[in-house]
């Protein structure tokens, strides 16, 4: 798949159909990799439509189309209170194994970048640490590691590390 055949755009908490397919990727991406995600499979896959149509309407998601298949999707969004409100989040970042290495997640990655910079100074993530696959892609992108947090995710007896990451949309391409 190449990047350059992909339409990005917002998902629309008043679209079913962009409901459905953000759920469907959204426990698609819990199923996967339970360890990359602070939530679980068992309880997002328990929650009703309603919901993940609220999720939207708090969030900016952005999915990444290729004809009517949404391969990815990733979720900004503002960080609460007067004195945080000048930083963003970016969250729930998945591409389905077959629009991978194909510079999508790039695509994505710099689309909420655009999205950011009309809201915020800075953009902040997580990454699990031994994904460095990710965290070389977020590095490459102008993002910095500024922490770890030890054993911030526990999934099957098992903790993992997370890698905080930030840039700087001041003054950034």
């Amino acid at each position: 798949m190449s990047a350059a055949h992909v339409e990005i755009r917002r998902l629309a908490h008043d679209d079913a159909a962009d409901v459905a397919l953000y759920r469907d990727i959204r426990l698609e991406a819990l199923r996967a990799h339970p360890e990359a995600f602070g939530s679980t499979f068992e309880a997002e896959n328990a929650q009703p439509q309603p919901w993940y149509a609220d999720r939207l309407r708090s969030s900016t998601v952005l999915g990444v189309f290729r004809d009517t298949h949404l391969v990815g999707m990733a979720g900004f969004a503002v960080q609460q209170g007067l004195k945080r409100d000048h930083k963003g989040l970016l969250w729930g970042m998945y591409v389905r194994p077959a629009a991978r290495s194909s510079g999508v997640a790039r695509q994505l990655v710099e689309a909420i970048c655009d999205v950011a910079r009309q809201h915020v100074e800075l953009i902040q993530l997580t990454v699990v640490r031994d994904n460095a696959r990710a965290r070389a892609l977020y590095a490459s992108l102008g993002f910095v590691d500024y922490g770890v947090e030890r054993h911030a995710l526990k999934q099957d007896g098992r903790y993992y590390d997370e890698v905080l990451m930030a840039k700087d949309l001041l003054g950034s391409d």
